[in-house]
């Protein structure tokens, strides 16, 4: 057969991911502080967006049918606050006179220019226009005089030029305070820096012993032993004994306490004596001065109860962006573009806008038709606690809801649902199933039996305390959960459970 080129019509079906459909996707598994950033971003670059404010229509009655406020009769000014007092001042140095006090102490961030007043300069009444025409002449903020989180570093250089005076010694310290880690302990070897400054190890040694004496107590440590050892003698409570209780803090951690009295020569009311000393102490002075703020953790859908007896869904709508379409500036501008690059950029504002509308509506309703399925699936738990949750898997919630797995997975990352027994991840409710032991019975999930086990370990007898086969065999007598021993085992590890020998020199050799 003879080989020549020819044409041919094949027709097949294939599944072609649009940009917007994958832009669709993506926002499923935005959490509510990425998606705000993202609409953020949309309304800076689509002018057709606009923020649907909440309430807006009842605001705007109440402004067209509310009258003026009462004004105060005069030479009745009322009360008046500490804001409005302060503008009524023409300068700083006005409004410290007034205070009795210097303008350096309400302003210091102004000290060290030519004059405090210039920086805050006279204003018209009811005006914006400053009285010298000087450009750049704005009202001052009562934000801009926040005084910033001050940091371990600033903390540490301001007590220590209190201390050193030498400049050689004061280089030292700065060295040493940049090599602190978060806990406030020293991260570098003392002969390094030495050898950095070029200059003697006992050098470095003295200062750091000068210095060890700031605020926090315990920072600028090597260790524990010497954090808690700085800490101690700040409290005059470093005597030999204690001193050879922190030599031998690793016995402490295996719990040898027999071994550790003998070792320092006391009884056991003096080892509980000094542990209970050493544990109102901090092992870790640095921390309170971490700068990352807590961020709280906001829900994004709530399940309360009903009425009927069942479970009320509800998005959280203070997470939910809400933008809308201004629909008639597009027809404004829409009617005077002329050119076809103007009428194709409008074109494409209006498709983002409505695929932005469809898509974020639809992310809604997809996270409340999912958690419903949660809920409706969990009511065990709801009602009774975490020993009643059941096993549940991304494929029994996608079949009930006629969704894909990944799209569900999509779904419950990164959100959050209050419910009835606290706050947790959607994809907390995702748990593997433990066989039942008994035919017949259902499956418990992984959760509910990690619960179980806790409850054993913190409700045993010191003198008796549970092996990892007594629980298991509990387990599966009590309340019909088919674990092994070595079930057992991985669920006490993953929990931060100490096995039952230390257990059992913690609960019975000594209190605590």
């Amino acid at each position: 057969m003879a080989l020549m080129p020819r044409l041919e019509l094949r027709q097949s079906q294939m599944l072609k991911l649009t940009p917007q459909l994958m832009q669709s996707i993506k926002l499923l598994q935005l959490s509510h502080l990425e998606l705000s950033t993202f609409v953020e971003n949309e309304l800076l670059h689509n002018p057709l967006l606009d923020r649907a404010e909440p309430n807006a229509d009842e605001r705007g009655d109440n402004e067209g049918n509310s009258a003026e406020p009462d004004q105060p009769e005069h030479g009745d000014s009322g009360p008046t606050d500490i804001v409005s007092q302060g503008e009524q001042f023409e300068s700083a140095t006005s409004l410290a006179s007034e205070m009795d006090t210097d303008a350096a102490s309400l302003f210091p961030e102004q000290v060290g220019q030519d004059s405090v007043s210039q920086s805050t300069t006279n204003w018209q009444e009811g005006r914006g226009q400053s009285l010298s025409g000087g450009v750049g002449a704005e009202k001052a903020e009562i934000d801009q005089y926040v005084s910033s989180t001050k940091s371990l570093g600033d903390h540490l250089i301001e007590q220590v030029h209190l201390i050193l005076r030498h400049p050689g010694d004061l280089l030292i310290a700065s060295a040493i305070i940049e090599n602190l880690n978060e806990a406030g302990y020293i991260n570098i070897e003392l002969a390094q820096i030495a050898d950095l400054l070029g200059t003697e190890l006992g050098h470095v040694e003295a200062v750091l012993e000068a210095i060890q004496g700031c605020d926090p107590i315990g920072i600028f440590a090597r260790n524990v032993p010497e954090c808690l050892a700085i800490q101690l003698k700040e409290k005059d409570r470093l005597d030999p004994m204690m001193q050879a209780l922190l030599d031998h803090l690793d016995l402490v951690a295996a719990h040898k306490f027999k071994e550790l009295m003998a070792l320092i020569d006391c009884d056991q009311d003096d080892l509980k004596d000094m542990l209970d000393e050493i544990k109102r102490l901090n092992p870790r002075p640095g921390v309170s001065f971490e700068g990352t703020p807590i961020q709280p953790v906001v829900p994004d859908v709530y399940i309360r109860p009903a009425n009927d007896g069942g479970w009320e869904i509800e998005l959280n709508s203070e997470v939910l962006p809400n933008v809308l379409i201004n629909r008639t500036y597009y027809a404004e501008v829409s009617a005077k573009a002329k050119k076809g690059e103007e009428k194709n950029y409008l074109t494409e504002c209006l498709q983002t806008a409505n695929w932005l509308t469809r898509s974020l509506d639809q992310r809604a309703q997809t996270i409340l038709k999912v958690t419903s399925e949660i809920a409706r699936m969990q009511d065990g738990f709801l009602l009774h606690g975490v020993s009643h949750l059941k096993p549940m898997t991304l494929k029994m919630v996608a079949e009930a809801v006629d969704m894909h797995e990944s799209t569900i997975s999509r779904v419950t990352a990164n959100k959050y649902v209050a419910t009835p027994r606290g706050l947790f991840e959607l994809r907390y409710f995702f748990t593997s199933a433990i066989s039942s032991s008994t035919s017949g019975d259902e499956d418990h999930s992984a959760a509910a039996v990690r619960h179980e086990i806790k409850q054993l370990i913190d409700a045993e007898d010191p003198k008796k305390i549970l092996s990892d086969d007594k629980i298991a065999v509990i387990l599966n007598e009590q309340h019909q959960m088919g674990v092994a021993r070595r079930t057992v085992a991985k669920y006490r590890e993953a929990m931060d459970i100490p096995s039952s020998v230390l257990r059992r020199r913690q609960k019975r050799e000594l209190l605590g």
